[in-house]
């Protein structure tokens, strides 16, 4: 059985380390590494084709012929994988390996062990010493971090860490419908977890320190993309908060009052 990790990719020809990618897969037979190119308009397409031809067992190439964002880009690798290939578990991490392999194989332990859904990466535990960031990325991961608690209603210290883990069925129905983030999708994934599971989804998620997280240059998301942060929340509150509830006080309200008015 493999264990499946998607690798979203866009414009990452300068960056991709095709050398930690062939040492990994090289002493980690059970693993599948799907790239998504996330309609990446330099080299980043020709450099994946060329490796997964010398890799063809291990290494996936999913071209997305126009960008469509982070979120997307992950979920189009996810339905791939679901689809294509047999396996224990599913996740993502970013190409510029700011997380490293090791710590995502500690993720896959956390999951098999604990029997978890979901496991997620922390750069805020007390435990992450190795964890290299920005001041302005900390103070801006503080700002939007203390909204998103509030949104998922769950004591998680780092929703955004983009590397996290899923087993089999779980994924496939967090991932069955589009987002409505290109960005924020792991918020949406948290609440989606937790309308799966109810009360008992808090349970069913770990979270575990990174020992190490660098702040790779040549980030894609733009200060424009950041600052449409709050804009997309409101609109996740709305879709997988307000309307839900709206809509069932609309239903406890119809069926009142068909109870009321005798059917002729």
């Amino acid at each position: 059985m493999k264990n499946v990790i998607i690798l979203p990719c866009y414009n990452e020809a300068d960056r991709l380390k095709f050398n930690q990618f062939q040492s990994f897969i090289n002493h980690n037979p059970s693993y599948q590494l799907c790239f998504v190119n996330d309609g990446s308009t330099d080299a980043t397409l020709e450099q994946l084709l060329s490796f997964q031809a010398t890799n063809s067992e291990q290494v996936t190439v999913l071209d997305l012929i126009t960008n469509q964002g982070k979120a997307e880009a992950v979920r189009q690798g996810v339905l791939r994988m679901t689809q294509e290939t047999e396996f224990q578990n599913i996740g993502f991490m970013d190409a510029d390996l700011a997380t490293g392999f090791e710590d995502y194989k500690r993720l896959v332990a956390e999951l098999n062990q604990e029997d978890k859904k979901m496991v997620v990466g922390s750069r805020k535990m007390s435990k992450c010493q190795g964890v290299k960031r920005s001041t302005f990325r900390c103070w801006a991961s503080k700002a939007v971090g203390l909204v998103i608690n509030r949104l998922i209603a769950m004591p998680i210290k780092d929703t955004q860490c983009g590397a996290k883990v899923f087993e089999k069925t779980t994924a496939i129905n967090l991932f069955h419908s589009a987002f409505i983030s290109r960005w924020l999708f792991d918020v949406e994934l948290f609440i989606r977890l937790s309308t799966l599971y109810g009360e008992t989804a808090i349970s069913r998620i770990s979270e575990v320190a990174l020992k190490s997280w660098i702040e790779v240059e040549g980030s894609k998301l733009s200060l424009r993309d950041s600052l449409k942060f709050p804009t997309r929340l409101v609109e996740i509150g709305l879709a997988y908060r307000i309307k839900p509830r709206m809509n069932a006080i609309k239903e406890a309200l119809r069926v009142s009052w068909s109870e009321l008015v005798p059917i002729k």
